[in-house]
This record gives structure tokens, sequence and C-alpha cells, in this order.
């Protein structure tokens, strides 16, 4: 995950490739309380893995829920509709698909519980399931706003003889937490009336299915009235596989709709969802088509692929496709004059006020949008621009304005907090960046070359981290080989310089969380030995070699960005880098650096030998014939002899925003 202040996202040209998606965090958090609610042990297959499901999972388990975890499959231990521990302080993020049905369970069953969130959640309306749960005769107090949670929950005295009342034009999931919660009382026939409109009805429907998955079957009449039968009880299914997420597959979708296919490839195929979906967000796939995109699908597969270009404007009724819909606003920047998507007011009671969120956004973007209580326009832009994306904590508006990256104009897109992904799709971005392409040119590269213990590879990483963009040590490269070399019982010499660079082709080198691997092997402490470093300039004067590891350091230059550090990243491997640092510090500064880190591991050594050596090293490696050690012509000097790391650090940060277009 992408956990930065901010993304930038070079303009992307082309996709392709094949997508698996998380479960669906609808699915995922009714399925894990249904788990909960259940006789029986219920193991739950594919499970969403997000900041949504986590506080689900956590305020389960503080109920008394044994929940035993491996990677995506949960095992549940249901409670039998009765809870475990009946007083609890449950904090649930911005998650109302944990907020809405655990209040109402949790105001049935009795007990003394305080339920609260983030700001943003405090600003989300829960007044009217709160007025519907009072009906019966459950005990609930605002703790702050009326209408808004932190909520006080105590033991009530319920009464089950009426129809209860719940509006249905504010959010679905009020009437998804009644449905969910009341099978635990159903001691007679419950009904449901719904006053108004019921919006997001697609969200009903998949309530309704998983219910009748634990056993519970909800007589339905149209969409204004529900009755649960008499004596219901919730019995696990043993187990359930969670379905991938359709909203998630909207992103995808509109790729393929968007991107012409990248060479080798036939449009984007996201698996884990398809025509069998029991979620209404897979009706995106409808109004896609009537965009221009070609789409394939089978049960659990589609293939989507560019149709009509530019895309075709549409006037959309998006009440089936709540949440999908906020991808056709991004792919409206692309069509042929103005899209309108209509019935869309519980946009402004989600993560953010999607309305006003994605208006001003895509203005910033050069777009002519109109909004009103329900709906928006939007008309392409006459000239693109770029921006930095305000995401609002949002995930959807962090994940739709990505797609911006291949706007005609080539330019790249900003994206704020770029985290707020993991609210449901914690690896969107990697995920993109899996099957979307871009021009090798267009990939920012930012070179920091010096002489060695410049500090230069400790500053690049750092620099990498912060921008979210892949590194390379290119003296580790220098370093591996040596190390493979001598693993393979090759002499360090010209005489085996052949059989080195054939070896150097085929090095499986990656770096993860500071530590640097050849191939499943951690070398990251083996090849940082001094010898090892006299090893690497050795390597490095084998011509043939450095001719073998250009290649492989070219293929480091992936999508969002790389971090190169070295001796020649500017001048030899990546003479067209947006951005060219040359570090150094003085000798002796250098040499005491060095002494530091060598006391510090126990190492014997004197500031005037370090010094010494470094002088020798500096002197062969300016010296030598193949890339010299040497400033690039428009690298800018950076003398941090009387620098911390962190100052060089944001000095390095400081120009690379001066030469972004935010």
């Amino acid at each position: 995950m992408f956990d930065t202040e901010f993304l930038d996202i070079p303009a992307l040209t082309a996709a392709g490739g094949t997508v698996r998606l998380p479960g669906s965090k609808s699915i995922s958090n009714r399925v894990l309380l249904l788990a909960a609610l259940s006789e029986g042990r219920t193991t739950v297959h594919d499970l969403l893995a997000s900041d949504d499901t986590a506080v689900m999972l956590a305020a389960l388990r503080q109920l008394g829920c044994t929940v035993a975890q491996n990677g995506t499959t949960a095992v549940i231990d249901g409670l039998g509709g009765q809870l475990a521990q009946k007083h609890a302080v449950l904090y649930l993020g911005n998650a109302g698909t944990a907020m809405r049905p655990l209040t109402a369970a949790l105001a049935l069953l009795g007990g003394d519980f305080e339920l609260s969130g983030v700001p943003r959640m405090h600003e989300r309306p829960i007044g009217d399931l709160v007025d519907a749960l009072r009906q019966l005769g459950c005990r609930i107090d605002y703790l702050g706003q009326e209408g808004f949670p932190p909520l006080r929950i105590r033991t009530g005295q319920l009464t089950l003889d009426a129809p209860i009342r719940v509006r249905g034009d504010v959010s679905s999931q009020f009437l998804t937490a009644l449905l969910l919660a009341l099978p635990l009382v159903a001691s007679r026939n419950i009904t449901l009336e719904v006053v108004g409109e019921l919006i997001s009805r697609p969200y009903i429907d998949i309530t309704l299915k998983l219910l009748a998955r634990f056993g519970i079957q909800v007589q339905r009449d149209g969409w204004q009235r529900f009755t649960i039968p008499a004596g219901s009880r919730y019995r696990s299914p043993g187990a359930i596989h969670v379905e991938g997420d359709a909203s998630s597959a909207s992103y995808f979708i509109a790729l393929g709709a968007i991107a012409t296919a990248a060479t080798g490839q036939n449009g984007i195929e996201i698996q884990g969802v398809g025509a069998d979906s029991i979620q209404g967000d897979i009706r995106f796939v409808e109004a896609a088509r009537q965009m221009g995109a070609l789409v394939d699908s089978s049960a659990n597969t589609l293939t989507i692929r560019r149709g009509a270009w530019p895309l075709k404007a549409i006037d959309l009724d998006c009440n089936h496709i709540p949440d999908a819909a906020m991808t056709l606003a991004v792919m409206a920047l692309y069509a042929d004059g103005s899209t309108t998507l209509r019935n869309i007011a519980s946009w402004r009671v989600k993560e953010t006020d999607r309305i006003a969120a994605m208006a001003c956004e895509l203005r910033k973007l050069g777009a002519g949008v109109e909004e009103g209580a329900d709906y928006i326009r939007i008309t392409p832009p006459v000239l693109w621009q770029t921006a930095p994306i305000h995401t609002y904590d949002d995930h959807r508006i962090a994940m739709c304005f990505s797609l911006a990256a291949f706007n005609p104009a080539r330019l790249p897109i900003r994206i704020l907090d770029p985290k707020c992904v993991a609210k449901t799709f914690p690896d969107y971005f990697e995920t993109l960046f899996s099957v979307a392409h871009s021009e090798p040119e267009l990939i920012p590269v930012v070179c920091i070359d010096g002489p060695t213990a410049s500090g230069k590879g400790t500053v690049a990483a750092l620099v990498a981290r912060r921008l979210g963009y892949h590194f390379l040590d290119s003296g580790a490269m220098y370093r591996i080989t040596a190390l493979a070399a001598m693993q393979a019982g090759l002499a360090i010499e010209p005489a085996q310089e052949a059989a080195i660079a054939a070896l150097a082709r085929q090095l499986p080198v990656r770096f993860s969380d500071g530590k640097v691997f050849l191939g499943e092997q951690d070398v990251t402490e083996t090849i940082r030995t001094e010898e090892a470093g006299m090893n690497a300039s050795r390597v490095s004067a084998l011509p043939s070699v450095r001719l073998a590891l250009v290649d492989l350091q070219h293929s480091f230059r992936q999508l969002p960005g790389l971090v190169a550090d070295g001796r020649d990243m500017g001048t030899v491997i990546f003479p067209d880098a947006s951005l060219k640092i040359f570090l150094t510090a003085s000798a002796r500064q250098r040499a005491e650096r060095r002494h530091k880190q060598l006391i510090s591991k126990g190492i014997p050594a004197t500031i005037a030998g370090i010094q010494q050596d470094l002088e020798a090293r500096d002197a062969r490696d300016m010296s030598r014939q193949s890339a010299p050690l040497k400033p690039a012509d428009d690298a800018r000097p950076l003398d941090n002899s009387a620098l911390s790391i962190e100052e060089s650090v944001e000095q390095v940060l400081s120009w690379w925003q001066g030469l972004r277009p935010f």
C-alpha cells in the first residue's frame, strides 16, 4: 500500500492484463456479522482485507466472538444470537457497513455499548435508523450531535407488535441494518415498511440473498414491505465465499474502455466477479457498454476492450449503481459531449459529500461541471489541466481519479493521501500499475550520484519511500554481482570477465522493505562489508560486466517512478532523468560517518585509515575509463557535510517538488 503523503501517477498510455479483485466490502462485513450471530462455525473464504473489515473483526472479538484468521480466510465461531460480552466501547472508523448494522444488532440484543468512529463518521446521519429502533423500545442516546454518531446503547423494553417504518431515501444501510438484526428477536412475524422511495435497491438485494444463505427467508412485497418470519434463527452455512468487489471492478472496466490495448494484450480481464454476481454494481457493465466499452462476461470473469472512441456521453439514472457511478464521472472526461448522472442524492451522505467533492476535483482538470441536489453533469475539458487531487479520505475518489492519468495531454496526476484506498482495496495502485503502461520517458527518475560514504544510498532510499517510487541501489548491483561470482567460484579479474558478465545478465535482484535479495537469499548484510565494497569496485571496472548490468538497471524504471543511486546513474544509465543530484561531502566528514558505522558494529577502525581508503577509492572511481565518477552536466550539487540525512532528503524533495507541474 502507498503510505505516502501523495502519489504522482505519470501519464498512462495503454493497458492490458489480468486483475484479481479483492472481496466485496458490502458482502464481507455482512457475512462477518451474520457468521458471528449464527449458530455454528463459519469459514469465510476470499474475505476482503481492508480498514472496514478490520474494524468489524475487532468489534466482533470485543463482543466475545472467536475469530481465527489466516490471510483472506476467517473461521468464526458464532454466538448463537446471544452476546458473550454485554459491555463494550467500539471504535468503527469510517465503516458505515459496521456502524449501522452493529447499532441495530446491539440495540436489540441489549447491553451497555458506546459506538464511535472517525470525525467524518460523526457527520454521517444515523437518525432514521435510531428512530426506527426507538419505535421498538430500544434505548439509544446521542453522545454528540443529534442524529449522528457517536452513540450510547443500553437495554430497552422491546415492543414488536406494530410494523416498523424506516425512510428509504437516505441510505439503504439503515434498512439493511434492520433486516440483519431483527431475526434475533423474531418471536413473531416482524414487518418493515419503507417510507418513500428505496434508494440503492441492489444493496438490499445483497442483504436478502445473504440472509437466505444463513437460514432467514425474508418475504418481500415489492420494495416497500419486508416480513421476517416468526421463529427465524441464524444457522451457519458452514463455508461461504465472498465474491470480488463489483464496485472495485468498475475502475478496471473503465480502464479497459479508456486505454488502448497494450502490445500483445486483449484488453483487461477481471477475475472474481462476472455475470453471476449478486452485487448490484455489476450493472456498471451496462453503463460502460452504453459509453462504448466492449465487454464479454462469464459467470466469474469480465473482459473489457476499448470500443467507441471518444466514449459516448450518456444521461443515466444511477440509483442502481450508486458507488460505481462515481467511476462514470471520470469516464465522462473522455466522452463526446456532456454526461449527466442522476438520482445520486446518496452520494452526499457517504464518506464525504461526493457530489461536491467530485465536482470540485473534476473542475481542477478543466472539466465543465454542473451539480444539483441529486445529479452531476460533466462536460469534458477543452484544455486538460493537471492538479493535486484532494481525496477527502474517500477511497473511491482516489481510485476514480487515477484514471485521469490517461488524459490526451499526457499530464501526470497527483493523488493526495493515496493510502485512503485501504478502506476497500489496499493494493489498488499496485494492481493498476501491474496492468497500466506508460512510455519509458514518461516514467520519472530521480538520480542521486556521489562518492563512497556520501550517504547517497540512505538518502535515495528515503526519497523513494516518501514518493512511493521504486528504489535502485546500483552499488548493490555490483556488490551482488561480486558475491554471486564468488559463490560461483569465479575470481574477480579480467580473465573471468566474460563469465561474470554472463552471470550478471541473469541476476534475480530485488529491493524490498530496506532489504536486498538475490533470488530468495537476503544478502543485505553480506554485501555491506568493506570487503564486499572493494570487490564491487573491482567488478565495476570490468566493461563487459557494466554493459551486462545496464539493461538490468533499466528494468527498474517502472510505474510510478524510480529513485536510483550510484556513481553513474545520471551520466550513463538514466541520462534523461527528471532530476539529477550529485551528493558529496568532504573526505574527512565521510570518514567520520563511516567510522561511527563500523564502531557501532564492533568493527575496529581509525578515522585516518578510513579517510585514506576513501580518498584512494575516489581516485580510482574518478580515473576509470568506463563511466568515471563525475557529476552529470545538469546535476544539482548537494554538499551534505553539514547536513543531516533528514535535511538532505528534504532538500532533494524540495527540488523535486519544484519540477512538478502541480
